[in-house]
């Protein structure tokens, strides 16, 4: 079972390091792929950021954490129990398998993927004790939620040019409402997962973002989204990694 951290109990420095994810998923938007950003946060610093681009290299394994796992891992060798991931929607199972292995301390996400989830939603694959050579993290939910349904909503309102049969969504209307999240697990169920504490300091420049509107039919509740695609926004290469992109790089509005 997932589990979702109300927003009265979220931490104003984890919002502001998971706008700087959503800056990444609204560049993901901009360039026709699915809404996902997310940014490893070390000591109050970002060391990577990435968002998904599996459609731009025909690669299903580019997602936006493993994108950014691929050019974190020279600089900063497993494990990672010291770095906070933050990211717009739930790991897959791909994703989540992969930072158990690297020994991830930390993840925090927007909204959850019932379909594909690899944190709660589908599988426990960062806490089940089946995959003992590997420690376990903690992943939590519900972090500006509402805005990463809008982005994966916005997106599957618009035709997929690069789908083998692309279907027409013209009588389509973006939807606004956005039901809770489902019930979560207590927080005592926790306490045997390794907790990694917060290091991170609020981002130094983060965006303002405005809710949009609706669900994506392939994120289920993972289509939790929002704010405005960002258009002409310089592209980042590939990794987005800070090594080679610092942040008074990183697209602004």
């Amino acid at each position: 079972m997932a589990t979702y951290i109300s927003p009265e109990e979220q931490d104003p420095l984890d919002l502001g390091w998971m706008r700087e994810a959503l800056i990444m998923a609204e560049e993901a938007l901009a360039h026709d792929e699915v809404p996902v950003g997310c940014v490893f946060v070390k000591d109050g610093k970002a060391i990577a950021r990435a968002r998904n681009r599996t459609n731009e290299w025909r690669n299903a394994t580019l997602h936006a954490e493993l994108e950014a796992i691929d050019h974190l891992l020279p600089h900063h060798p497993a494990p990672l129990n010291s770095i906070t991931l933050y990211v717009t929607v739930e790991p897959c199972v791909m994703c989540a398998s992969a930072l158990r292995q690297i020994g991830i301390g930390r993840v925090l996400y927007g909204c959850g993927n019932e379909r594909f989830g690899g944190c709660g939603s589908l599988l426990d694959i960062h806490s089940t004790p089946h995959l003992p050579t590997d420690p376990p993290f903690v992943a939590q939910g519900g972090y500006y939620r509402e805005e990463a349904i809008m982005l994966l909503r916005r997106f599957y309102m618009s035709e997929n040019s690069k789908a083998p049969q692309p279907k027409k969504k013209t009588t389509r209307v973006l939807k606004t409402n956005i039901p809770p999240p489902p019930p979560s697990r207590p927080s005592s169920a926790l306490k045997n997962v390794q907790s990694t504490p917060s290091s991170a300091s609020a981002p130094s420049s983060t965006s303002t973002l405005t809710p949009d509107s609706d669900l994506g039919e392939k994120y289920n509740e993972s289509s939790e989204g929002s704010t405005t695609a960002g258009r002409g926004r310089q592209g980042l290469p590939i990794g987005s990694t800070l090594v080679a992109t610092p942040r008074n790089m990183t697209p602004s509005r």
